[in-house]
């Protein structure tokens, strides 16, 4: 699997740090929780919670998205931008699911699913998925801390 990268936004744009394993959505909340508690102390203040908790909550959908669907996790990776937090999830399965372009709406009744793409639609911007070369697909998407 490919480890988390971060990537403060800075001059370039693209400084990388230390590699850390992402196995679960719990340890890519907490790895995007502390990325984000580092990068946003600065003199214009922190992020709001809110903006924190709907970015972890995309967090959790695409990784266990990527667990439960996309036949396991093959990579994370983390850039912060001035506008928010680009997040790229990488799988192991071509499938683009239908509902990721989807209009948001969440199911009309609840049969154990159904749910993470509506959020992710929500809270997200610039969604984007691609499939990758060496196979699987990467599912890209931005979200705003303002």
């Amino acid at each position: 699997m490919k480890p988390a990268e971060h990537r403060p936004a800075g001059v370039s744009g693209t400084a990388s740090t230390r590699p850390v394993p992402i196995s679960s959505a719990a340890t890519a909340r907490s790895y995007v929780r502390s990325v984000v508690a580092e990068h946003w102390r600065t003199p214009s203040g922190p992020a709001s919670e809110r903006a924190v908790t709907d970015l972890l909550l995309v967090v959790s959908e695409l990784v266990t998205n990527a667990i439960r669907h996309g036949r396991g996790l093959a990579g994370f990776e983390v850039t912060l931008l001035a506008e928010g937090v680009r997040l790229d999830v990488h799988d192991y399965s071509d499938t683009v699911p239908a509902a990721a372009f989807g209009p948001g709406t969440l199911p009309h009744v609840h049969e154990g699913s159904g749910y993470g793409w509506p959020l992710i639609i929500r809270l997200a911007r610039e969604i984007h998925i691609e499939r990758r070369r060496e196979g699987g697909k990467t599912v890209s998407v931005l979200v705003p801390l303002t």
